[in-house]
């Protein structure tokens, strides 16, 4: 490590040169607003930069007299001559006008974007760069962690598999869209990282907004709305290639190119990537590809159409289980522990694996009807393949196994090999197989905008959405046997599977969605105000091949339809050039996930499913300054009816399940965050997140009867007070960077993370004195981040370097509790230890 640093630094050296100093700020001319992101790049060279939050930039030059174009999304580009007199010179504020024309604006009117100073949310927004010099080897949504309400895990440590919280909900709870378009799966709401592990490589920014958010879809999220927003036909003509390596065989490269907009009004952006790698876990070995297209056109002067399409194939080792943290102390593995793989035949083989493809491909077309009336739509297509390995049949996995070579170590496979192969006709005993989740969705959002007055505005939109998702097992590996013996199927009782044949389980499910919304909106210097009012309806149709005959109509179940709105609103007062505050509200009913519609894994109707209940609010208050800005909310969210469900075996043997109602609980909590610039040459950014989240009320004297409407059982659940579990309810970040010298920076940042208490199911609380869920011990770590710029000849160049968990300290960053709610039976999972990752990206 010291001599990888050591030849870096003499890297730095090369190349380094004297240069002159041209700063400024770029403005929104009409709200006189600064513009973060907006291009800064001297005419005639590949020498650029981009403004910071506060719309100032600093670009450093080899001439003493030139050009600048200026330019940003939605904006007219503009020029600007300057001469420099010391070795230095500030241009002084540049205005920028919108440009009603241009390309760009095809899918800014789709994305639902939060305006500082006028949309009125909590928001945070995080620019490529940043992404880019930061990310490193990390997973994508972590280079949210220092984002207030935010907390992200590796959970066991594979490619892709990170888990994101926002204000204490989980992925199902957090509304996820790329270019504008959603991405949460229909059926249960998460979000699978893994697929867009790929992403970052052609993000142009990211953002959070927290609560209710601006997102113009029919019926919100819990948490908040992460907006992803790709990289389109706006850039320069040119391109870049980057290559990176790190820790346990990290290797990543790619490169981007793009046309720039031709005189024919054709545009081009074309980007791919390669990564692999080891994994700092055991066990978890990783190869992803990325790609991206976008073409777009202008189809005369009121027509735009733009045509995107990426996707990240990917498959990697996983570790699926936790452990006791007895359990990683006595491994010699240490926090690297991972049962979930082993040796065949020498080769690595997982027994908990992943692998999947779900390409997107959508086309916005941008229409101005009038001067005053504009209409985007954007037609989607999504088709995933792949699913997770595990095994079937007896389980020789045990961490003491007769099949490991001493505890915890990696699994024997041969040996079972050899018993598969001596059963003979008897068929393996255990095989390996994949649990497949193929799908195909099809969606269109079209927004009709129109300007009412010169202050009010007001929009329409349509939300559409049709999604198949195909559900079986199959066999991956027979483990030397001949077939597996598979009694699942009423339709084929007496299944001797071979490799590719269903077992276990292989049914459909089919989701309807059919949406609307219409806002009002109404925006002038000082004030900006909104109304929204949304409605949905969700059908979810279940079709199962294996528990029914092909000849029993209840195979296929009719559509259960759930009827969902929302209303909201909100208001933003521009108290003078520097502060600004704003209020919103909003009360809306989500249905219920496909899992609660249908019960006991079966074709089974919920006929108690309801939808939830969400009532939330929010206060904030926000400061800009040359020199600081920050902002300042408390909100309070109120959730009621959380999908809870009990599983339970009754008298005569048979099992049933139940719907629970009256689950709710409350999220309430303060973030600040900030950015100050000391000096020139020094910013530092921090923030502070205070949540209060608790389950609110007992279950008691729930009664469930059978069909004869017999008393079968009757349920109390006492969660009242108890922590919601599962994310850091306190959360403390406080970064800085510092030009070291033209071109070269260094980066320190701490993130803090304490209150977390341990994931548990409500349904295991029915003693009155049950427990508070466990209290993880609190943790705090240091990343360090260096990037210099350097040439090659004409070509300009970055290097890149990251260490992540600096000082390698050992922390617990997942846990679920055990039955005594201790660290003595919680099962977790440590986060990574010490990582980096050292690259360069080199522009053309």
């Amino acid at each position: 490590m010291k001599k990888m640093l050591l030849g870096l630094f003499l890297l730095m050296g090369i190349g380094t040169y004297a240069q002159n100093t041209v700063t400024g700020t770029i403005l929104d001319g009409s709200m006189n607003a600064p513009l973060p992101g907006a291009n800064v790049i001297l005419e005639g060279s590949r020498t650029g930069t981009t403004t910071n939050f506060d719309g100032e930039f600093t670009l450093n030059v080899k001439v003493n007299s030139g050009t600048l174009k200026i330019s940003y999304v939605g904006f007219k580009p503009t020029t600007v001559d300057f001469t420099i007199a010391g070795n230095q010179v500030n241009i002084g504020e540049i205005k920028l006008s919108e440009d009603d024309n241009a390309l760009e604006e095809i899918v800014i009117t789709t994305y639902s974007l939060a305006i500082d100073r006028q949309t009125p949310v909590a928001v945070s927004t995080l620019k490529s760069k940043e992404i880019e010099t930061q990310l490193g080897s990390q997973e994508f949504p972590e280079i949210l962690k220092s984002t207030p309400g935010i907390y992200v895990t590796k959970q066991g440590g594979g490619y892709g598999d990170a888990n994101l919280r926002l204000r204490g909900f989980n992925s199902e709870n957090i509304a996820v869209m790329i270019n504008g378009v959603p991405v949460n799966d229909m059926e249960n709401g998460r979000v699978y990282w893994s697929n867009w592990a790929g992403l970052s490589d052609v993000t142009r920014f990211m953002q959070v907004q927290r609560g209710l958010g601006a997102s113009k879809v029919a019926v919100p999220s819990i948490g908040g709305t992460i907006n992803i927003v790709t990289k389109t036909t706006d850039a320069e003509k040119g391109g870049s290639f980057f290559a990176t390596t790190g820790n346990d065989g990290y290797q990543k490269f790619g490169g981007t190119i793009s046309t720039g907009r031709m005189d024919n009004g054709w545009a081009a952006t074309v980007s791919a990537s390669k990564t692999s790698g080891n994994g700092f876990v055991d066990g978890t070995w990783f190869e992803g590809y990325s790609y991206f297209i976008n073409i777009a056109k202008d189809l005369g002067e009121d027509h735009q159409l733009s045509f995107t399409a990426f996707g990240a194939p990917q498959e990697h080792g996983q570790r699926q289980n936790r452990e006791l943290i007895s359990t990683f102390q006595r491994s010699e593995r240490g926090i690297k522990l991972n049962r979930d793989w082993g040796y065949k035949n020498g080769q690595v083989t997982s027994v908990e694996d992943n692998f999947y493809h779900k390409p997107q491909m959508s086309l916005n077309h941008y229409w101005d009807i009038s001067d005053k009336t504009q209409l985007s739509t954007a037609l989607y297509a999504s088709f995933g393949t792949g699913g997770g390995g595990g095994f079937s049949g007896v389980s020789k996995f045990g961490l003491d196994s007769e099949y490991r070579d001493g505890f915890a170590q990696p699994v024997n496979f041969d040996k079972i090999v050899d018993e598969n192969v001596a059963r003979g006709a008897l068929g393996s005993e255990t095989i390996l197989r994949d649990s497949r989740n193929d799908h195909s969705w099809f969606g269109g959002l079209s927004t009709l905008t129109t300007d009412l007055t010169d202050d009010i505005k007001l929009l329409a939109g349509l939300d559409l959405r049709y999604y198949e998702g195909k559900h079986f097992q199959e066999v991956k590996d027979l483990l030397g046997g001949q077939f597996y013996f598979d009694d699942s199927n009423v339709n084929n009782p007496t299944n001797t599977a071979e490799v590719g044949d269903k077992i276990s389980y292989w049914n459909d499910g089919i989701v309807l969605w059919e949406g609307g919304f219409v806002q009002a909106e109404y925006s002038n210097n000082e004030l900006s105000a909104f109304v929204s009012l949304a409605a949905s309806n969700t059908s979810y149709k279940r079709i199962d091949y294996f528990n029914y005959l092909d000849s029993d109509p209840e195979q296929e179940t009719d559509f259960q339809n759930f009827f969902g709105y929302s209303a909201k609103g909100g208001a933003n007062l521009n108290i003078d050039d520097n502060q600004n505050i704003f209020a919103n509200v909003g009360y809306f009913e989500r249905a219920p996930f496909f899992r609660a519609a249908f019960l006991n894994f079966q074709n089974d109707i919920n006929e108690g499913a309801e939808n939830q209940k969400i009532f939330s609010a929010e206060l904030g208050y926000g400061f800009r300054s040359s020199k600081f800005s920050g902002n300042l909310n408390i909100y309070h969210t109120r959730w009621n009816d959380r999908t809870l469900t009990q599983s339970f075996q009754n008298q005569d043997g048979t099992f049933g399940s139940a719907n629970i109602l009256g689950v709710n609980a409350i999220h309430q909590g303060i973030e600040l965050d900030f950015r100050y610039k000391a000096t020139n040459r020094l910013t530092f950014t921090g923030m502070v997140s205070l949540g209060d989240w608790t389950w609110d009320n007992n279950v008691t004297d729930v009664q469930i009867f059978d069909d004869e409407q017999n008393l079968v059982r009757t349920i109390d659940l006492y969660i009242e007070d108890l922590k919601v579990g599962d994310a850091a309810q306190t959360t403390f970040a406080l970064g800085s960077q510092y030009e070291v010298f033209p071109g070269t920076n260094l980066r320190l940042d701490y993130n803090y993370a304490g209150d977390f208490y341990a994931d548990f199911d409500p349904n295991t609380r029915t003693s009155p004195d049950a427990p508070q869920s466990w209290k993880v011990p609190e943790y705090g770590l240091f990343d360090f981040g260096l990037t210099h710029n350097y040439k090659i000849g004409s070509l300009d160049g970055t290097i890149i370097v990251n260490v992540n968990n600096l000082f390698d300290t050992d922390y617990i960053a997942d846990a679920r509790n055990g039955s005594t709610a201790t660290a003595s039976d919680a099962l977790v999972w440590y986060g990574f230890g010490r990582t980096y990752t050292v690259g360069t990206k080199i522009n053309f």
